[in-house]
């Protein structure tokens, strides 16, 4: 049996809701992903994989772009239900979810985190690489992530970076569709670092963390972590001159590998090795990012598991990738 960790989807009443609050958005576009919203079409496309479970997370954009802070709380809410009752009824293929907090009302965030973990059954929680351009490491966000450790059930990293920021100061947008491309590896690798160097490890030892796309830039970093970034003294306004290392408890490096990590990298063979060769086979966990291709899922399916078959690995590592990794960590054995 596989166990795709991070795969995305509108439960029906929260995606009508969402026509209502977004008329001008990208609803038309992702209509023609039939399988992002109509769960029989997703049944009927797992069927082709045999022995093959989906955890399933809210698609984007993240409820924080959607609407301000009051009205945030009711969307989760209503998202929340809704991908719980999607696995109640289809609990053979979808055995659990990950739910969505109103990040930009932080005090109904921990609400909402216990309500959907305790009362619902949600095996973690996503959140997104930044809270509507805020980073993660703001004091108001850290007690979510302490209610979530407390849980014991971890957090997913998700990037999210919008077409405006632009990747250039003199320009108003992004280009050629950078944000996406290259911009949201940047906004989940710029995040782990602002959760590593803000001392959230030293602080909540127990927090378990996924970052998407097995890890992004990290991996491709390593060099840096290692030897060179811990060193460098922060000439920032807001921090004091001295080596970054200074602040933590560990070595940097050693911060980084703390992360888990998922498979979801479209196919791309090297990128996957590094990843594995960083994060290790006990921290990695398969993933296929499902359903944002041109088959509504099939080909990130069909090509995440070509790569994790073809990876230098044991077989035992690879059946702890497919299954074992993530049923301990979300509690589903």
């Amino acid at each position: 049996m596989k166990l795709d960790i991070f795969n995305h989807i509108f439960p029906l009443p929260f995606f009508t809701r969402l026509e209502e609050l977004l008329p001008n958005g990208p609803i038309e576009r992702w209509k023609t992903i039939q399988t992002l919203y109509d769960v029989d079409a997703r049944l009927r496309m797992l069927d082709e994989f045999g022995d093959y479970q989906q955890i399933l997370s809210l698609s984007q954009p993240p409820l924080d772009e959607i609407a301000g802070p009051d009205q945030t709380p009711a969307l989760a809410r209503l998202a929340n239900d809704g991908m719980a009752e999607l696995c109640r009824a289809h609990a053979d293929r979808f055995p659990s979810f990950i739910a969505s907090p109103p990040m930009n009302n932080p005090d109904e965030a921990v609400i909402e985190v216990e309500r959907a973990i305790v009362e619902l059954g949600a095996c973690g929680v996503q959140i997104h690489s930044n809270v509507d351009g805020k980073a993660l490491d703001a004091p108001e966000y850290f007690p979510v992530f302490e209610r979530i450790s407390q849980l014991g059930r971890p957090a997913f990293l998700h990037p999210a970076r919008p077409m405006q920021h632009a990747d250039y100061l003199a320009e108003e947008v992004s280009m050629y569709e950078i944000f996406w491309g290259l911009g949201w590896a940047y906004e989940t690798s710029a995040a782990m670092a602002r959760i590593v160097f803000s001392g959230l490890f030293d602080k909540l030892p127990d927090l378990k963390l996924i970052a998407h796309h097995w890890g992004a830039y990290i991996p491709h970093a390593e060099g840096r972590l290692a030897k060179h970034w811990g060193a460098r003294a922060s000439q920032s306004a807001d921090h004091a001159y001295g080596p970054l290392q200074d602040n933590l408890k560990h070595p940097v490096i050693d911060y980084f590998k703390m992360f888990y990590a998922d498979t979801a990298m479209f196919g791309a063979q090297a990128a996957s090795q590094a990843g594995l060769d960083f994060f290790g086979a006990k921290r990695s966990m398969f993933a296929s990012d499902c359903p944002f291709d041109a088959e509504g899922g099939r080909i990130f399916m069909r090509d995440t598991i070509a790569v994790i078959d073809s990876l230098r690995c044991s077989d035992g590592d690879r059946e702890a990738i497919y299954s074992t990794n993530a049923r301990a960590m979300l509690g589903l054995n």
